[in-house]
């Protein structure tokens, strides 16, 4: 199946796993909302590579944790392109801390940004894909949303919770012919990583494949899920390189 003449946004899509899924996206012929928080740079460079590709990009920043600019992007999203076929909520930032040390901002950041996001970007984006009659909702979840995770309590507590509100919203969106399924990457070889060395190393120690992954994995699977999974919802895909075995 092709992506062309398609229309996904994708949050946090400046850079990481985010810009990676755009790209491949792009490849496919799909048009592009670019979300991005803060960092207008990157999000102009990645900009330029996916416009590179013959396809629409509309560059929207927005905190995904905002319910107004959430709002907000959608509907100049669906102002300029008239429909939204494919939602990508992988907005996601880490604030590691002990438990017994980490501030209520720590814990509400977290929350807000990761799954407080997805909620609030499938939020609004459901009843345009209802009145559609189809539509993709891909969640990035993490394989720390099904184990504990040392020093990450808000973090594999939010990515559990996406793993939940995935779950939950493909039962509800199944008859409306809207597939919602997770992806969940084990460590990825981006910034969010970078100065982890400790981390790193017990990951690899008990990773198969003694390798992180790269975006572009990631991306292979989510576009997937975008077009050819099409007997597919309520599912979390692992992408860890053997973590779990």
């Amino acid at each position: 199946m092709t992506l062309k003449g398609q229309t996904a946004l994708i949050t946090g899509s400046s850079r990481g796993i985010g810009k990676a899924i755009a790209v491949e996206f792009a490849k496919n012929g799909c048009n592009i909302v670019l979300n991005y928080a803060h960092n207008e740079e990157a999000a102009t460079a990645t900009e330029k590579e996916l416009l590179k590709h013959g396809v629409k990009v509309l560059k929207i920043q927005a905190d995904v944790s905002d319910r107004g600019m959430v709002k907000q992007m959608v509907s100049k999203a669906i102002e300029q392109f008239r429909h939204i076929d494919i939602l990508v909520n992988n907005a996601g930032i880490v604030r590691p801390a002990l438990l017994k040390k980490m501030s209520f901002e720590e814990w509400d950041a977290v929350l807000n940004i990761n799954l407080g996001g997805v909620f609030n970007c499938s939020r609004s984006l459901i009843n345009h894909m209802i009145e559609n009659g189809s539509g993709r909702i891909i969640n990035i979840a993490s394989v720390y949303g099904q184990t504990g995770a040392f020093g990450q309590c808000n973090y594999a507590a939010s990515k559990w919770g996406i793993i939940g509100l995935t779950k939950s919203l493909a039962l509800e969106a199944a008859k409306h012919n809207i597939l919602v399924n997770a992806v969940a990457p084990g460590a990825v070889d981006t910034d969010i990583i970078k100065g982890s060395e400790k981390f790193l190393e017990s990951y690899l120690d008990n990773t198969p494949l003694a390798r992180l992954g790269r975006p572009e994995e990631i991306a292979k699977i989510v576009l997937f899920l975008a077009t050819d999974a099409t007997y597919t919802t309520g599912a979390v895909i692992p992408a860890n390189g053997g973590f779990l075995v």
